[in-house]
């Protein structure tokens, strides 16, 4: 995405599991509290995972559910594109991976990645098109297994579709990876990509869970990209939302 003149432009991105709108232990809906901390956050390109698409049960008998899906209900007028990969379905409805962007999305696409019927994965693969079509940005955002075995083999399909991205164009990868044995990262170089919290930390962020974060689940990769830095965010008001902190970073592509 670079302005004619080839200067780099600075993309601010986000990645948070919003845990379908509710708090840890789905103790309460605050879907509309986590619109305007995002909001608040001003991202270009938002990579959501455990999204609803819709939950009827849910929307019978909650005040405050909105009458779109959750990933439009959190775009709204702001992110004028977005791109929502279903990954679960049951009786009551879905959920998947998202990503919002205020540039357009020309393509995406949905990879199921679930290895057995009882734990559905995916990974949503979006092409950004900078306005002055002059380069194409890669959005791949990630929701991998809970076992790490499962993990090894989503991985291997993570890097097959990274390296089907054409030769120069930047690719971010972000999303919650379940990674808490950090064993993703030495496969993950193994395709070019670069952890960005990692790169200017020495070692991936704690992000889970929100009250009092232990363990490194979520994480942003970047691929072919100028520059990376990650953003300081303060905790409140994100550790009451969801159970997963969120990550933001901004790369100059």
């Amino acid at each position: 995405m670079r302005e004619r003149s080839g200067t780099p432009r600075t993309v601010k991105v986000l990645t948070v599991n919003v845990h379908k709108g509710f708090t840890i232990f789905n103790r309460r809906f605050i879907l509309h509290e986590l619109r305007e901390a995002i909001r608040s956050t001003a991202p270009d390109v938002i990579f959501l995972q455990e999204v609803l698409g819709e939950h009827h049960r849910h929307a019978a008998r909650l005040h405050g559910w909105p009458t779109t899906s959750h990933y439009e209900f959190l775009a709204d007028t702001i992110w004028s594109d977005f791109a929502y990969g279903r990954n679960a379905v049951y009786p009551a409805g879905h959920h998947g991976n998202a990503v919002l962007s205020k540039y357009p999305i020309s393509t995406y696409e949905n990879h199921d990645v679930s290895i057995n019927r009882h734990e559905a994965r995916g990974i949503l693969h979006c092409v950004i098109e900078s306005p002055d079509r002059d380069l194409r940005l890669h959005a791949v955002c990630v929701h991998l297994g809970l076992r790490e075995t499962h993990r090894r083999q989503q991985l291997r399909r993570l890097c097959e579709l990274v390296h089907s991205v054409p030769d120069g164009e930047p690719a971010i990868v972000a999303g919650d990876f379940n990674d808490w044995r950090l064993k993703a990262s030495g496969h993950l170089r193994d395709c070019g990509l670069v952890d960005v919290f990692a790169a200017a930390h020495g070692r991936p962020v704690r992000t889970f869970p929100a009250r009092c974060p232990l363990l490194q689940l979520d994480r942003i990769y970047v691929r072919n990209v100028a520059r990376h830095r990650p953003v300081a965010m303060a905790r409140r008001p994100w550790n009451t939302l969801s159970d997963h902190l969120p990550l933001v970073a901004e790369i100059d592509v």
